[in-house]
C-alpha cells in the first residue's frame, strides 16, 4: 500500500514535471519531449491501460527496440501496480514463447520489426488479450490508449511488488524470470546518480537496449536525475557519433564491440566529442586505453547482475587495473567458500550480496529462490575477491554457473549444449567461452558425432541459429572422436577447455 514512506516512478515523473517541466526529458527522432509532456503522456497511457481492467500484479510484455513508449510504460506500470515483462528482441520464436508461457502476460506491446513474432504469440497464447504496435502509423489502437483523461488516482502498491521481470541466462537450460520491485530500481539508479555525478545538466545516449538491466539503470537513472535521454533505436556508429556531437552527450553505456566500431567510424568523419565525460561498460584494456586517448573521456567498468538490480561496483577503468570497481554504498558484498564460510580479504570465492538491491526472486521458482538466498545472502554464482580498499576483482564463474558473455549478453553453456544435442548427428558436446577479438568472449562448441554421421561447422551453426537467439550460437566449433571423461564418467570440461582454447 502506498504510504508515508513510499516512492514510485510515477511519483518521480510527477515531481520532475513540476520542477523540470520545460526541460527536455527525451530526445527522439529530432523531437524534444519535455518532462511536462512525459508526465502527461504517461498519465494518459496509464488511464488507457487502466480501462483494460487488468488486476494489480498483471503482466505486460514489451517486445520493442528503444522507443519513447518504454518510458511511458515504466511510468504507467508504476501507476497501476503492473509488472513489465521486458523481452530481448534477439530471441528465437521458441524462446519468446517460453517467456510468454512462463509469465502469462495479458497485454503485449511490440514494434513493427517484431510484428510477425507478435502475431504468432497472439495466436498461440490465450492469455494475450490485447496486442499493440507502438510504431505502426496505420494502426490507431496504440495511440487510442492516450486519448482519455490522465489518471489521477494511482493504484496502491508496495516497494517490493513485481515491477519488472527480466529473463536471465539459462543456467539449467531454461531462462528464469528475475523479479525487480520499484524500490530495487530506484535505489540502483540512485547509486548511478552518485557514481557518475548525474544531474539536470547531463545527457545520456540510450545505445544499450531498454530491455537490458544496464540500459534500464542508465536510462531511468538519468531520468530520475532530471537529465536528458537521447534514444537511439539501433546502433549505427556514425549516427551515434553524430548524436554525441549534436546533443552534447555526456554518458553512454557500452559492450564489445561498440567502442571498437566507434573508434573505426571516427576515422571517417570529423566529430566533436568534447561533451563526453563517461563511457561505461565492459571492454578490453587496449580498447579502453585507445578510447580515452582519442576522446579524452573516461571509461568506467563495473560489476552487477540483473539479480542485483544492475550495477553494484564502479570505478574508472585504470584506477585499479583489473578490478571491477569499489563496492557501491547500498550493497554489502562478501566472499564465501563452497560451505558458505565467509573468507578473509584477498581470498577468492563466491560473490555474495545483501541489501536493498537484491532482487525479489525468480518468477514462480520457490526451490531455486531458497537455494539462491540461503543463509540470508544472494549467491551470485560468480567468483571474486575483495581487496583491503573495497575493490572487487572478478575471477570467473563457479563451475555450475559457467557463463559466457559475447558482446555483453549472458549465455549459459547448458542452454547451447541442450540445443546442439537436439541435432541427430551429435553424440556429445561441451560448450565454453574463448577469447574473441570482436565480442570480447566467443562461444565454442566441441562435439563428438554419432557413428556414421557427418556434420559441418556451418551446418551446426545454422541449426543452432534456427532454435536459439543468434548471439547464443557458437562462433567456433571443433569435432573430435570422443570427448574426454573425468573419473566419475562425466565430460571433463577442464581438459576440453585446456585442449581447445
Amino acid at each position: 500500500m502506498n504510504s508515508l514512506h513510499s516512492l514510485t516512478f510515477f511519483d518521480i515523473y510527477e515531481k520532475n514535471a513540476l520542477y523540470h517541466g520545460p526541460s527536455c526529458a527525451i530526445h527522439w527522432e529530432g523531437t524534444d519531449i519535455t518532462y511536462s509532456d512525459l508526465f502527461l503522456q504517461t498519465a494518459k497511457l496509464a488511464a488507457g491501460i487502466k480501462a483494460l481492467n487488468l488486476a494489480p500484479g498483471s503482466r505486460i510484455a514489451v517486445l520493442c527496440k528503444n522507443h519513447p513508449a518504454f518510458f511511458h510504460l515504466f511510468g504507467a506500470a508504476s501507476a497501476l501496480n503492473l509488472a513489465l515483462v521486458l523481452i530481448n528482441r534477439r530471441l528465437s520464436q521458441d524462446e519468446l514463447s517460453y517467456i510468454i508461457a512462463d509469465t502469462t502476460p495479458s497485454v503485449l506491446f511490440y514494434d513493427k520489426e517484431m510484428a510477425n513474432q507478435a502475431k504468432t504469440l497472439a495466436t498461440s497464447f490465450a492469455c494475450l488479450e490485447q496486442c499493440y504496435g507502438v510504431d505502426d502509423p496505420t494502426d490507431p489502437r496504440f495511440l487510442n490508449l492516450y486519448a482519455g483523461t490522465p489518471i489521477s488516482d494511482p493504484v496502491p502498491c508496495r516497494p517490493a511488488d513485481p515491477f519488472v521481470i527480466i529473463h536471465t541466462a539459462a543456467v539449467h537450460g531454461k531462462p528464469r524470470g528475475a523479479v525487480l520491485g520499484q524500490e530495487n530500481i530506484i535505489l540502483a539508479n540512485q547509486q548511478i546518480i552518485h557514481a557518475y555525478g548525474l544531474d539536470d545538466t547531463k545527457t545520456y545516449l540510450n545505445i544499450l537496449p531498454l530491455f537490458h538491466i544496464m540500459g534500464i539503470n542508465l536510462g531511468l537513472g538519468m531520468l530520475q536525475a532530471g537529465g536528458k535521454n537521447i534514444i537511439q533505436d539501433k546502433f549505427i556508429p556514425a549516427t551515434t557519433l553524430a548524436l554525441i556531437h549534436e546533443q552534447n552527450v555526456t554518458l553512454f553505456g557500452s559492450f564489445p564491440p561498440i567502442l571498437t566500431n566507434l573508434i573505426d567510424a571516427m576515422k571517417d568523419g570529423d566529430f566533436d566529442l568534447s561533451s563526453l565525460e563517461i563511457a561505461a561498460g565492459l571492454e578490453l584494456p587496449d580498447t579502453a586505453k585507445e578510447w580515452e586517448a582519442i576522446t579524452h573521456s573516461k571509461f568506467w567498468t563495473m560489476y552487477g547482475q540483473t539479480e542485483t538490480s544492475g550495477l553494484i561496483t564502479f570505478t574508472e577503468y585504470f584506477t585499479k587495473p583489473g578490478s571491477a570497481g569499489v563496492i557501491s554504498p547500498l550493497a554489502n558484498i562478501k566472499i564465501a567458500d563452497d560451505r558458505d564460510t565467509i573468507l578473509a580479504v584477498g581470498e577468492t570465492g563466491e560473490i555474495l550480496v545483501r541489501g536493498p538491491l537484491v532482487f525479489q526472486g525468480y518468477w514462480h521458482a520457490d526451490d531455486l529462490n531458497a537455494h539462491t538466498f540461503r543463509g540470508g545472502w544472494h549467491h551470485t554464482g560468480d567468483l571474486g575477491q575483495v581487496d583491503a580498499d573495497g575493490f572487487l576483482f572478478f575471477k570467473g564463474r563457479k563451475a555450475e554457473r559457467d557463463l559466457i558473455k559475447p558482446g555483453g549478453e549472458n549465455v549459459f553453456p547448458a542452454e547451447v549444449e541442450r540445443t546442439i544435442l537436439e541435432h541427430d548427428a551429435v553424440k556429445e558436446v561441451c560448450v565454453f567461452g574463448v577469447p574473441d577479438p570482436k565480442f570480447g568472449e566467443g562461444i565454442k562448441a566441441v562435439c563428438s558425432l554419432n557413428p556414421g554421421c557427418q556434420l559441418t561447422k556451418e551446418e551446426l551453426i545454422r541449426f543452432c541459429g534456427s532454435h536459439i537467439a543468434g548471439y547464443k550460437k557458437p562462433r567456433y566449433v571443433d569435432f573430435i572422436t570422443e570427448l574426454p571423461k573425468a573419473d566419475d564418467g562425466t565430460i571433463d570440461r577442464n581438459k576440453i577447455k585446456a585442449d581447445h582454447t
